[in-house]
Formats: structure tokens, sequence, C-alpha cells
């Protein structure tokens, strides 16, 4: 008995969405590596800026903002976790480490909060490693 075209086409769609759906569900978890203590170049402008942005209150909002030196550092808001490196259920807030003139291309050097217990990471290259300050 052959099938009639839209039957064959509801087969090929359900089982492209099966194995669509199945590939979803076993992607593996991203290779970030999140390291215990911070010992590299750079921790410590990572720990200064955390400082900076601690007596600022860690803002929520996104933007630039006035940093000591006259120049600015941008605030970049939620850090979603999205691949799970970091404690889950937490809640995070990523900012810049090096100040730059106000609106200036960022680089990749972030902190990020977790402002559900006041750990820090710093993370020099745009979430790949995570070191803990």
């Amino acid at each position: 008995m052959r099938l009639t075209w839209t039957k064959r086409v509801t087969l090929t769609l359900t089982a492209l969405a099966t194995m669509f759906g199945l590939a979803l569900v076993t992607t593996p978890a991203a290779n970030a590596t999140v390291h215990n203590s911070c010992t590299i170049s750079g921790c410590s402008a990572a720990a200064s800026a955390n400082s900076t942005w601690q007596s600022m209150g860690y803002p929520g909002q996104r933007g630039w903002y006035d940093w000591p030196n006259g120049q600015c550092s941008y605030a970049g808001g939620t850090y979603y976790n999205n691949d799970g490196q970091l404690p889950g259920g937490d809640s995070f807030q990523e900012f810049d480490v090096y100040p730059r003139t106000c609106g200036a291309h960022r680089d990749a050097a972030r902190i990020v909060v977790d402002m559900d217990n006041g750990e820090v990471w710093f993370t020099p290259d745009h979430y790949s490693n995570f070191y803990e300050l």
C-alpha cells in the first residue's frame, strides 16, 4: 500500500522533529573551565574592578558608568549562565574589567558576580574560562 503524499510528508516531518529534539537533548555542555583560584595575568585588575563595582552596589542596569580615573566601564547586566558552568539556579551580573573611553569597543575580559552569594569570577576570554577571585 502506497502512502498518500500528505502522510509521507507528515511522517518525514515527525521523524525530523524527533531527530532534532533528540539532538537538543544530547548536546554536550560547553567546554568552559572553572578554576577555584585566580593566579593568571589580569587577576589583580579583575579584583580592582570588582572593588570599584562593589562600591557602586553592582549596578543592575546595562550601560556605561563613570570610573574613578575619568574613564568609563560597562555593566553588562544579567549573565544567564546558559552553559551551566557556574552554580545552577543563582543570579549573575557581568561587568567589564578594564575601563576605557565611554562608548569605546569592549574587550573580552569580564567579572561575573553571583548576586545570591557574592562569589566573583574573572573571565579573561569572554566566558571560555572562569577564575574565582
